[in-house]
């Protein structure tokens, strides 16, 4: 299977970086062919331009930094992306990947309904770390970036697509042992990826 691994954290030692390098080993190792990509360490310029933004609703233009990252999108069996929640969203960068890389013409048609047009990503899974209890992500925000990950970018570009999402809560203060069982937790369900 291939595997396209989009990690989003500025620091290379940090806890998602970590996650990440933790998931590319348990795929590698089972026998799936990895297409790692850091956005901070590959540059990635997430402002979306006018020219972009404009182009949505018309001719539509692919940059030569997007295309390259468009290609490796569509070539994935499945997507597992890593990063952390900051004030219940998405960071920037990951944000502009959605913008600039899922765009109109290649992730989506534009319509009502939209419609999908990444129907060969069997799976997308997330791996996501918050500094807040559960309950205040589950109950007090309930959810917010699972909402716009699962329904309105993987539901309208790739309905096919198994959702699934982990989110390690508390991360500024995790312990080694309820790391661990996060770990196993993340192994687990890359096993059921086939």
């Amino acid at each position: 299977m291939r595997i396209h691994l989009v990690q989003c954290h500025p620091l290379a030692e940090s806890l998602n970086a970590h996650l990440s390098g933790r998931i590319a080993q348990m795929l590698i190792e089972a026998g799936h062919e990895v297409d790692r990509l850091d956005l901070y360490a590959h540059g990635f310029a997430p402002a979306l331009t006018a020219e972009e933004r404009r182009a949505q609703y018309s001719t539509q233009i692919v940059p030569p930094d997007i295309e390259p990252l468009q290609a490796r999108l569509s070539a994935a069996d499945h997507l597992v992306m890593v990063f952390p929640t900051w004030w219940f969203s998405l960071p920037a960068m990951l944000k502009g990947w959605l913008d600039r890389v899922w765009t109109p013409g290649f992730a989506y048609e534009h319509g009502t309904p939209i419609q999908p047009k990444l129907t060969g990503l069997k799976s997308v899974t997330v791996v996501t770390t918050l500094g807040s209890p559960w309950w205040v992500d589950k109950l007090v925000m309930r959810q917010p970036v699972r909402k716009v990950l699962k329904m309105a970018v993987v539901d309208s570009c790739a309905p096919q697509a198994r959702f699934r999402m982990l989110s390690l809560h508390g991360a500024e203060s995790v312990e080694a042992e309820r790391l661990v069982a996060f770990e196993k937790k993340i192994a687990k369900v890359l096993d059921a990826l086939g």
